[in-house]
């Protein structure tokens, strides 16, 4: 896998960024191989001044049910940040009753159903959080001994969580998971059987961290006959 960032087309969001953002994702949703039938989630923090000229700091989300590929700004929900991270510490919470508190959290009542993983971005103190279910990683993930192949492939440059339902109780695994971690050492997150997950200030290295963990498991691949 190689990276389709180009400069020319990057230029064009200049600062904005949720502009990056809107970028980097559809340059993840181009690859079917990293969100077959529209999987995967990104995000980007940012501090917004709402209309009583107040400083919030928002979490703009990719909305239930869009597609990476032809996402626009309108498909990210602008979510107050720090209600999600107080989510994440409770010490139970039902789907229902997130999915309301998520939606309680949007600064824009017209704006898409926030993602069921919006707590988890929350949690990442990196400005940009991308998420794929990228083929080969899974592939990995998903033989007999899959963690133990992933953490050699990877080794202290990734952390290798076991599988849990999206939702809340990946959050507060993750969560728990991460308290006395350093994320500056790390380059991305995989969850067994389900994805990958890479972040980073940068939008570029975010991204670019999503395909070289992927590229590396392709590469396992390919070199055992697995893949063409």
């Amino acid at each position: 896998m190689q990276s389709l960032w180009n400069d020319s087309e990057a230029a064009a969001c200049g600062d904005n960024l949720l502009a990056q953002r809107v970028y980097t994702s559809q340059l993840l949703g181009r690859e079917p191989s990293l969100v077959l039938h529209g999987g995967g989630n990104t995000s980007v923090k940012a501090r917004v001044r709402n209309l009583l000229g107040d400083d919030e700091d928002i979490l703009y989300i990719k909305g239930s049910g869009w597609d990476l590929a032809t996402i626009g700004a309108g498909g990210f929900a602008p979510t107050r940040l720090h209600t999600l991270q107080r989510l994440a510490a409770l010490p139970a919470l039902s789907d229902s009753d997130m999915m309301r508190e998520l939606k309680a959290a949007c600064t824009d009542p017209a704006a898409p159903t926030p993602s069921v993983e919006a707590i988890l971005h929350a949690i990442m103190p990196s400005r940009f959080v991308d998420h794929t279910h990228a083929d080969a990683v899974v592939a990995i993930s998903n033989t007999a001994n899959g963690e133990q192949l992933l953490r050699e492939l990877y080794g202290d440059t990734v952390l290798v969580l076991p599988y849990v339902m999206p939702g809340f109780v990946l959050a507060q695994q993750v969560y728990a998971a991460t308290r006395m971690i350093d994320w500056r050492q790390l380059q991305g997150i995989i969850l067994l059987h389900h994805g990958v997950f890479t972040f980073h200030e940068d939008a570029r290295t975010s991204y670019e961290n999503m395909v070289a963990l992927v590229d590396r498991a392709e590469q396992y691949l390919r070199k055992r006959g697995i893949r063409d």
